[in-house]
């Protein structure tokens, strides 16, 4: 089967990066550049479009650091692969869909949000016995290695009545949620729905949405990390007083994610 989606190209890593740091030796008051995560492979939040990395979390984020004047170094990785390099320091943020939860609150200090999100189970339109979640119980049910609706899986299905099976790509879990290896995907709804309109794929929503979340920009705990956070949240507010967030949103998802519901 060919792949949902094109896969990211070769990691970007600065010299910096290969020496183990990302070059952010400037001080909290004198940035230019800064080092940004995504994973080139997570459509519509970040993906690659003729060879060149965008969407809605990567373009709030170019549109932020553009404003602030400051050159951004993108590196792309696998989702568990940007949390360990933000937890080694070698991102100072993280732009795809990083919800807030206390585990990474204890961690990083998060920046305003930009987009709010519930989570929602998939299968495929051919499993006419799956139609809630309870229909999942005794089933596999995939979810991405490291990210929030892994979290929140584990969480529904506490009781161990479903099998979780994860993966390194949201590209790999979707692809076997395709094929009917898996009976059932989670995502975030805004996502699934905008994946499924723009890959014609064969799924159908299970159940009702569940576990709204809060998705924001992460940062280390330290002058910088505060610097750019304060930088980050004072501009989001801007943009989305302006439009400029709302329109963002309705580019990649048709609707406006960017407010509570």
């Amino acid at each position: 089967m060919k792949s949902l989606y094109a896969l990211a190209a070769t990691v970007t890593v600065s010299a910096a990066l290969l020496s183990g740091c990302h070059g952010t030796s400037e001080s909290a008051d004198n940035i230019s550049t800064i080092t940004i995560g995504a994973t080139g492979q997570s459509y519509p939040s970040s993906f690659r479009q003729d060879g060149k990395l965008t969407g809605f979390d990567v373009d709030v984020a170019q549109t932020i650091a553009d404003s602030l004047h400051y050159k951004v170094t993108w590196v792309t990785a696998d989702f568990s692969g940007l949390m360990g390099q933000l937890e080694a320091k070698k991102l100072d943020t993280i732009a795809n869909v990083v919800a807030i939860n206390p585990a990474r609150q204890e961690r990083y200090n998060f920046s305003a949000p930009y987009s709010y999100f519930e989570s929602q189970l998939v299968t495929h339109k051919d499993n006419v016995d799956i139609n809630t979640i309870e229909d999942l119980k005794g089933k596999n049910v995939a979810a991405v290695l490291g990210s929030a609706q892994l979290t929140k899986l584990k969480k529904l299905f506490a009781d161990g009545s479903a099998h979780i099976r994860t993966y390194e790509t949201r590209d790999a879990a979707m692809a076997d949620a395709v094929k009917n290896q898996v009976a059932g995907y989670i995502n975030s709804r805004p996502i699934l729905l905008a994946t499924i309109r723009h890959n014609h794929l064969p799924f159908k929503l299970v159940g009702e949405p569940f576990m709204p979340e809060t998705i924001a920009f992460p940062f280390q705990k330290n002058a910088r990390g505060d610097r750019l956070r304060e930088q980050f949240s004072a501009e989001l507010e801007r943009m989305r007083a302006d439009g400029r967030l709302k329109a963002i949103s309705e580019k990649y998802y048709g609707e406006d994610i960017t407010y509570a519901k």
